[in-house]
């Protein structure tokens, strides 16, 4: 038996399985599939198309002290699987939501804190959790029990080595790793699968060159604007790394 509130808004085509929760202020649309012991609670927006697999909570209250109960949201996007005792907070004053785009494997166990933003295609690992506000772009794959300090981006298209943690921003399109993470070198074979021309790969791997080869990050942004044809690929490399609050790795 599941309890829905009344006052809950389900579109069509919804499965609930048995002995889930589904709680007031909360608005679902179509073709969801809700296993057992599936737990959404206030605050919850989900879109279509998504999985839930036994144990996880969308929506819980955020863990942290400056919470005071204002209202606020956790959107979830269409086309999503997210695995075994998940978890995803809703946000806080500070952005008022959390927000899960479209087309993300979220693996089972991992959690992802108040006000954090994550894109589309992205596949984080079985553990690794998000601290509050941590934002990931889109094509993302983050692997088993890594670790995010609270503010930290990762940028679209790279690959972090599972057991990994950071304070620092990962810039797009890269390998982190090792211990302590840092650059190890442009994901290849990532941007190959995903479609990536043997130009467009070769002007990133450029690009990573020229910024890590001077002693400042600033010098180094300085020689790609210098020397390189700025294709939207690099220009999204310049425009995270000049926008980083947090520093990026080295």
């Amino acid at each position: 038996m599941a309890f829905v509130h009344p006052e809950a808004k389900l579109g069509d085509n919804n499965i609930i399985g048995p002995f889930c929760y589904i709680d007031r202020n909360t608005v679902m649309g179509d073709n969801n599939v809700l296993q057992n012991n599936v737990t959404i609670n206030y605050g919850a927006r989900i879109g279509n198309n998504n999985e839930f697999f036994p144990g996880c909570s969308i929506a819980t209250k955020p863990q942290d002290l400056k919470f005071k109960g204002e209202e606020t949201t956790a959107e979830i996007g269409d086309n999503n699987s997210i695995r075994e005792n998940v978890t995803i907070s809703r946000g806080t004053a500070s952005k008022g939501k959390t927000v899960v785009g479209n087309n993300n494997l979220l693996m089972e166990n991992m959690h992802i804190a108040h006000d954090c933003v994550v894109g589309n295609g992205c596949i984080i690992g079985n553990s690794t959790k998000l601290a509050g506000e941590v934002e990931i772009d889109d094509c993302a794959i983050i692997s088993a029990t890594c670790l995010f300090h609270q503010f930290c981006r990762v940028g679209g298209y790279g690959m972090f080595q599972g057991g990994s943690r950071t304070s620092q921003d990962i810039p797009p399109y890269v390998i982190a790793g090792k211990e302590p993470i840092r650059f190890a070198g442009v994901n290849l074979i990532g941007l190959r699968r995903r479609g990536f021309s043997n130009d467009t790969i070769h002007a990133i791997d450029q690009a990573y060159h020229l910024l890590y080869s001077k002693g400042l990050i600033k010098e180094g942004i300085e020689e790609i604007k210098k020397n390189m044809e700025i294709i939207p690929e690099v220009q999204y490399i310049i425009d995270f790394v000049e926008s980083s609050k947090r520093g990026i790795i080295r």
